[in-house]
């Protein structure tokens, strides 16, 4: 074991810490039994840089598929190519709203203590991925979102704008390895409003060359019945949100809509500091999970109530024995 290993041992030993520990361990027992892990992730994880310690997890064959949100997956590259052109507000709980303003004016779009410049990250991926939107429309091609911005990046084309070391881009690590990635609406993100633009100003004929919603939930039962007979599949969850709910779901539809006999997930652990109450997903414990047949009784199954930009990357680092 690691230096970080062994002081999240020696020092985290009870509640949230401890809870963290259990679930680190029980991920590694996870992989070492043979199993998969899906990661998802809610939020602005991207912008929290969670790649520098995700993409070494991708690299290692410690992470095998990804749910996240339209946010996030646009987030990791507009950190790759614009980093240096970020802003950051350490005092953002003191801005007043003519201070947003100030930032608004600046073409600064505040993310808590980070500003993502509108130029140097958004315009410039736009200009990139509708040159294959386009390509795509005039050749009557359909892809996923995430399949765009894999060929973007392996592309090559924005290598010469690169502001941080590739290593720690968590999607060009996933596009290197071909990951299974799902963004359940994604429509909710920059580049699905800047889609939605396009299709109205003409300059994208069909609506649908970027694939979605539906598609998405056919294209994970696909992967999780191709899959789930060789191997454990289990879920982390950073955050709740639809990037959580949305996947998990693709259990009790195969088994209850479909009548399919697939195996329940086989290991859960979500990091959140939501309230346990009021119908929240987010905010709902694990064992409700087994009342809609997503997981079992004996399920491992943890909830570290805790800000995941903090407990991701620990988590991450202990089933790298780092």
């Amino acid at each position: 074991m690691g230096k970080i290993s062994e002081f999240m041992d020696k020092n985290f030993r009870h509640f949230n810490a401890a809870a963290m520990v259990d679930a680190s361990k029980a991920y590694k027992k996870h992989l070492e039994d043979g199993g998969i892990m899906l990661v998802s992730m809610a939020g602005a994880m991207s912008t929290a840089e969670l790649g520098i310690s995700l993409a070494e997890m991708i690299r290692r064959g410690k992470v095998h598929a990804i749910s996240c949100t339209g946010a996030n997956l646009e987030e990791d590259v507009f950190n790759l190519v614009a980093h240096n052109h970020y802003v950051r507000v350490p005092h953002y709980r003191d801005l007043t709203p003519q201070d947003e303003q100030d930032l608004l004016d600046r073409h600064l779009n505040r993310v808590t203590d980070t500003c993502i410049p509108e130029e140097e990250a958004m315009r410039r991926i736009e200009g990139a991925i509708l040159d294959l939107w386009q390509e795509a429309d005039t050749k009557d091609e359909r892809l996923l979102p995430h399949e765009f911005m894999y060929k973007l990046l392996l592309s090559g084309r924005l290598k010469e704008s690169y502001q941080i070391d590739p290593r720690n881009s968590w999607l060009l690590a996933a596009a290197e390895k071909n990951l299974p990635i799902i963004v359940p609406g994604w429509e909710d993100s920059t580049l699905g409003n800047i889609y939605s633009g396009h299709i109205m100003s003409g300059d994208i004929k069909n609506i649908h060359t970027v694939r979605s919603g539906i598609e998405y939930m056919i294209y994970l039962s696909d992967w999780y019945q191709k899959t789930s007979p060789k191997h454990s599949i289990g879920f982390f969850q950073i955050g709740g949100g639809i990037a959580g709910d949305f996947p998990i779901c693709v259990v009790p539809m195969l088994r209850q809509d479909m009548q399919l006999d697939v195996p329940l997930w086989g290991y859960f652990c979500q990091i959140s500091d939501s309230t346990t109450s009021f119908g929240s997903y987010s905010g709902a414990v694990p064992n409700e999970k087994i009342t809609w047949e997503k997981l079992g009784i004996d399920t491992p199954k943890f909830i570290i109530e805790s800000d995941a930009t903090i407990v991701a990357p620990l988590v991450f680092s202990y089933v790298m024995d780092e």
